[in-house]
């Protein structure tokens, strides 16, 4: 991208003359080397010329970058004691608000509450290739969150930052094809995260057919780096199983042939932006795209992992609420036998007892803050969709069995029952499914749970019916 190109060159002319300023003469090696980080970091905050402070920002950033894993924790932790509030200017404001309740002491207050780090974060952005390396800064804090309490306040700070430079505003959509430029095509390869890109061959049969697409979105500060991408497939059908969309022996369509789009894979790039929601924009701006240039497809869906089943569904027992029955507990024993799903007649066994048991997991179900625990139920019913459709071993993968038993799902996006689909989840917590997944509950034979979670009488699927707002079937 040309513009790109010289909007970096001309920062790195400003930073080159800036660092002439600061560090001029034959000691500036020396000079900037005698100066530690901290000190560093006080005069890009005193900084009041464009070229020095990003001069300073380029040192410290590079500086950071040369830092092994104990300098670098070092650093972050001088970053959140050095430079948090000023508690003297914080109290003066909380006085000031106290005696005087009007917007101005308001704003102070707001002002003096804000960490100094903050600012040092936005002057650290100025600098060359800036944003890239305050994004692997966060990525660096995520593996020290869990040693101190004081980084999940700094984490916080960054949250608030790149929630701002990562906003829908600043985002392009790029579509991602065969022709797409080789550097940014291996990074597709390197950051799938749902269904692995074996190599170039395999990258070729995702993006190169009529009835392939792949969307990823970019910051104008991280151009040929994708935050997100997401590959779809042109059908004539609702898959129920990944090898219906990535056998290499399938059948191919013409792109007008399709009335079904289906988002079969998404992956976040950028683990330094954990937690800033890319996907739900992603999604809505694809299917808006594709209903322009392809008016006849009528169906928007997903084929999703459920990465959580496996893990809650071991921890279910005879003490659960409501239990497991022996009969339900003695099929399920039949996993502990690695080939179960190439057997017919345990795979139906397992089918009978899986499905409805998946049924509870998302439709009763919830984590302590009452979100529902699969991950990737959470993004796309939080997002609007409808749980569609349980796929029984629509993913034999060695991950997909290892992390769900082989079950796969179905979302639904349908645009016009978005918002209303997102409103009954956040505000009465309602997950919006489909009358087929309603109706497996009726077949679930794991006990009744009274009105306050207790064994009682109430059968499981009414109350779970009652809980969704939903009629049975």
């Amino acid at each position: 991208m040309p513009e790109t190109s010289f909007f970096t060159d001309m920062l790195q002319s400003i930073t080159d003359r800036g660092r002439k300023l600061l560090f001029s003469g034959s000691r500036t090696t020396q000079v900037a080397a005698e100066v530690d980080l901290e000190t560093l970091c006080e005069m890009l905050l005193s900084s009041r010329g464009e070229a020095s402070g990003m001069a300073l920002a380029a040192e410290i950033l590079e500086r950071w970058s040369a830092l092994g894993s104990e300098g670098a924790q070092n650093f972050l932790h001088m970053l959140h004691e050095k430079f948090g509030a000023d508690t003297t200017r914080l109290d003066q404001a909380i006085e000031n608000y106290r005696t005087e309740k009007n917007s101005a002491a308001i704003t102070a207050l707001h002002e003096a509450a804000e960490p100094r780090r903050q600012e040092l974060l936005r002057r650290l952005n100025h600098a060359p290739n800036g944003t890239a390396k305050l994004v692997r800064m966060r990525q660096q804090l995520f593996s020290m969150k869990g040693q101190s309490a004081e980084f999940h306040a700094l984490d916080a700070d960054f949250a608030h930052l790149f929630g701002s430079w990562f906003n829908r505003g600043f985002l392009t959509l790029r579509p991602i094809d065969w022709s797409t430029p080789a550097h940014i095509l291996e990074k597709i390869i390197k950051y799938e995260a749902v269904h692995e890109i074996a190599g170039w061959e395999e990258l070729r049969r995702r993006l190169a057919p009529a009835d392939r697409r792949c969307f990823a979105f970019f910051h104008p500060r991280l151009a040929d780096e994708p935050l997100v991408f997401v590959e779809v497939a042109l059908t004539r059908s609702v898959p129920g199983a990944i090898r219906e969309v990535l056998d290499e022996g399938r059948e191919q369509i013409d792109a007008p042939e399709a009335t079904t789009a289906v988002f079969y894979s998404i992956s976040n790039c950028q683990d330094g932006l954990r937690g800033i929601s890319f996907g739900n924009f992603l999604i809505k701006q694809v299917v808006e795209d594709l209903r322009r240039d392809l008016p006849g497809l009528k169906n928007f869906v997903t084929l999703s992992p459920v990465p959580g089943f496996a893990r809650w569904l071991k921890s279910l027992d005879a003490e659960s609420n409501p239990p497991l029955s022996q009969e339900t507990s003695k099929v399920l024993t039949l996993l502990d036998n690695a080939a179960w799903a190439e057997d017919e007649s345990m795979a139906m066994e397992m089918e009978r007892v899986l499905l409805p048991l998946a049924a509870r997991y998302f439709l009763v179900e919830r984590t302590p803050e009452g979100r529902p625990v699969d991950p990737v139920a959470r993004f796309h019913l939080g997002n609007g969709a409808r749980l569609e459709r349980l796929n029984f071993l629509g993913d034999r993968s060695a991950k997909a069995m290892q992390q769900a038993h082989g079950l796969m799902v179905n979302y639904l996006y349908k645009l016009e029952d978005i918002v209303a689909n997102h409103e009954a989840l956040a505000q009465r917590g309602e997950v919006i499914a489909s009358p087929e997944v309603k109706s497996l509950l009726d077949q679930n034979g794991e006990g009744r749970r009274g009105v306050n979670g207790q064994q009682g009488s109430r059968p499981f699927a009414q109350m779970v019916n009652s809980r969704i707002g939903g009629r049975r079937k």
